[in-house]
């Protein structure tokens, strides 16, 4: 038989793919609909996640720890204790302050009160200090417990609250955008199955006679697999412009307007999201069909 030679025909193979798609249209609509849906839930959840990531870097970032450098210590000394900071582990930068500078910023913090303390400024009460900005918060413990080690330093001070609820938020969007992907994941799988099972059973005669004529089962399945990851392709692409909507709607009319906070322009994420689309796409069409001829195809 012509189409069960060794050379595979992926030319009859696309044909038949697209035709079991024209002819169950309605379905085949309902499943690219479907489908789509999920995957545009998932990403918009997943933009969230994302969003709140960036947000989450830039308040770790924020997330200071103060040392202070041992006052029976000169200037120069105090200086010179910068590398031996720079080298603790998770140490992302060291900035020297004065206590002269520190001065300063609190009675900026004082704001009108400030002159209260302005007497106290030849006698200044404060220490020479270092603000230190940590690579990974979830490493806070340590990474203060390092800093007090420094020979020089007297005390450390930092916001381990902060570091905590950072960590937590994390955690929580972490679990619910895994959630989220394997149940939606499931619904899109689950439907694919159901079309292709429907292009199978009105097909059954034709499949028993190709089995009949010595037809392989690779070239009984590959169709099916082409309409699967057809249609998971279509929904993906459709899930990414609708997600391209859904995403400026969101961020300019509600996000930007109320100043609370920023979100990465999608024109910066475009480019890695497309390409996640349609591959989940192809990979849940894969899927849904491999499971289905695996289940329902006695071949």
């Amino acid at each position: 038989m012509k189409r069960s030679s060794s050379r595979p025909d992926w030319g009859y193979f696309i044909k038949e793919g697209l035709t079991g798609i024209k002819m169950h249209g309605l379905m085949s609509f309902a499943a690219v609909t479907v489908i789509a849906a999920c995957l545009l839930i998932i990403a918009i959840f997943g933009l969230v996640a994302y969003n709140i990531g960036v947000l989450i870097d830039g308040l770790a970032s924020q997330n200071e720890i103060a040392v202070f450098v041992d006052e029976n210590l000169s200037r120069e000394e105090a200086q010179a204790l910068q590398q031996s900071l720079e080298s603790v582990p998770n140490v992302e930068s060291v900035t020297f302050v004065p206590k002269e500078e520190a001065f300063d910023i609190y009675l900026e913090m004082l704001g009108e009160d400030a002159y209260i303390m302005e007497d106290l400024r030849e006698d200044n009460p404060l220490r020479d200090e270092y603000r230190i900005v940590m690579k990974d918060v979830a490493l806070h413990d340590e990474t203060v417990e390092a800093l007090k080690e420094v020979v020089g330093i007297a005390a450390a001070n930092s916001e381990k609250e902060i570091s905590d609820k950072l960590m937590q938020m994390q955690r929580i969007v972490n679990a619910v955008s895994y959630t989220l992907v394997a149940l939606l994941g499931a619904v899109s799988i689950f439907i694919i199955s159901n079309t292709v099972r429907l292009a199978m059973f009105a097909r059954r005669e034709e499949i028993s006679i190709m089995k009949m004529v010595g037809a392989t089962d690779g070239f009984i399945r590959i169709p099916f697999i082409v309409e699967g990851m057809t249609l998971g392709l279509m929904a993906g692409l459709v899930a990414f412009f609708a997600q391209w909507g859904v995403y400026d709607y969101i961020t300019e009319k509600l996000v930007e307007s109320s100043g609370i906070f920023s979100t990465v322009a999608f024109s910066e994420i475009w480019s890695m999201l497309l390409p996640i689309m349609l591959a989940s796409g192809i990979v849940i069409g894969i899927l849904g069909s491999v499971l289905t001829i695996r289940k329902f195809l006695r071949v």
